[in-house]
């Protein structure tokens, strides 16, 4: 089974810690998206015979397309491709973009997940991260949606906000709680050097916050949501009665993923190919038939540090026995012991899995792990 992701690279307005592809001019939209109906073409053998089970659009802020948009991409790619027969479907999307009218248009075409730009309940924060919606369309947008129908819905938000002490963080928990959304992605704010905090901070009029900081509300997030029956499936994921995204899950298990649109990723099992960050190179290129993108072949060892970086990050953990088996690697036992007894890390069976303080550390403990 493999996926496909659809990066649609326009936003309403640039959020002060983005540094992803994007253009808050929407001039080339209607090009943009014959562009990536074009590409579905000219892509439609990246993934062999392999049958598709999830479908992604992401950006960017998909949902700035209108509805007959987005259908027209989804027709494309399903006419090319093998798509299985209940395919995961997922649009993110912006609160402000989502009214109850779009939202069942949107669930007509068959999309069944929606991923929604949260961020914060707090209308100080939101401006503060210059997002394009308040926290009444917050928290309507999800009250709508659960009403239209949608189950399947998840929704960011970002913790690690410069503040005095932790009342909001603790607020916006409470809030997604009280909203009874199946599945969350939280994500800790880091300042990018390309972004207006990037540019903040050079000037000082930010400051970042302290490590302790981020850590005691990566902690008040577990605690809250392990109260409330959410697992915590993978390090920034987490879910009620096992609704994972599958699109995500996919990828930290090493499927096969094609990407389409101008910045977008894909994956063959071997190597990885990227499209251009140039809205305009990109819309030329594919206009000419040519996809405009560069490949990276991954060594053995790359294969096997990003199956140990990614699986590590899962509760399903590192599979000793696939890893030695498909990538001829042990983990020295050395490395093993020193994180099972410092309690960061447990082994059941075959699996290598943090434990909850060792989420903290994955990335220091994944390297220490690492081939050379």
């Amino acid at each position: 089974m493999a996926g496909i992701y659809i990066h649609i690279p326009f936003c309403k307005k640039a959020c002060h810690y983005c540094d992803f592809h994007f253009s808050t001019s929407l001039k080339l939209k209607e090009k943009m998206v014959e562009a990536i109906i074009a590409e579905t073409i000219l892509q439609k053998n990246f993934l062999g015979n392999e049958q598709v089970e999830t479908i992604y659009f992401g950006g960017g802020t998909p949902s700035i397309l209108d509805v007959n948009e987005l259908e027209s991409i989804l027709n494309k790619i399903i006419e090319q491709f093998s798509i299985s027969s209940k395919p995961e479907i997922t649009l993110e999307a912006n609160p402000d973009d989502l009214s109850i009218s779009k939202l069942k248009d949107i669930k007509s075409l068959g999309i069944n997940r929606l991923s929604i730009g949260i961020q914060s309940f707090n209308d100080n924060f939101l401006t503060y991260l210059n997002r394009s919606h308040n926290s009444t369309e917050a928290k309507s947008v999800i009250n709508n949606a659960q009403h239209v129908g949608f189950e399947n819905i998840s929704i960011d938000l970002i913790y690690a906000i410069p503040n005095d002490d932790h009342k909001i963080w603790k607020e916006d928990l409470s809030l997604a709680m009280s909203l009874n959304v199946p599945h969350i992605s939280p994500y800790s704010l880091t300042i990018e050097e390309k972004t207006v905090f990037g540019n903040w901070l050079k000037r000082n009029k930010i400051n970042e916050v302290e490590d302790n900081f981020a850590a005691e509300q990566f902690e008040i997030l577990q605690e809250t949501l392990f109260a409330n029956n959410y697992e915590q499936y993978e390090i920034s994921n987490f879910a009620r009665e096992k609704a994972y995204s599958k699109h995500n899950t996919n990828y930290w298990r090493q499927k096969k993923y094609l990407g389409l649109g101008p910045g977008a990723h894909s994956f063959n099992g071997n190597s990885r190919q990227f499209n251009v960050l140039n809205n305009p190179n990109y819309i030329n290129s594919i206009s000419k038939g040519i996809i405009p993108s560069t490949s990276d072949d991954l060594d053995l060892k790359d294969q096997t540090n990003e199956y140990i970086l990614t699986s590590l990050r899962t509760i399903w953990g590192i599979d000793l026995n696939f890893l030695k088996n498909r990538y001829q690697y042990s983990i020295p036992q050395k490395a093993i012991n020193q994180y099972l007894n410092s309690g960061h890390c447990m082994q059941k069976d075959n699996s290598l899995m943090l434990t909850k303080p060792g989420r903290l550390f994955a990335d220091k403990i994944a390297c220490d792990f690492f081939t050379t």
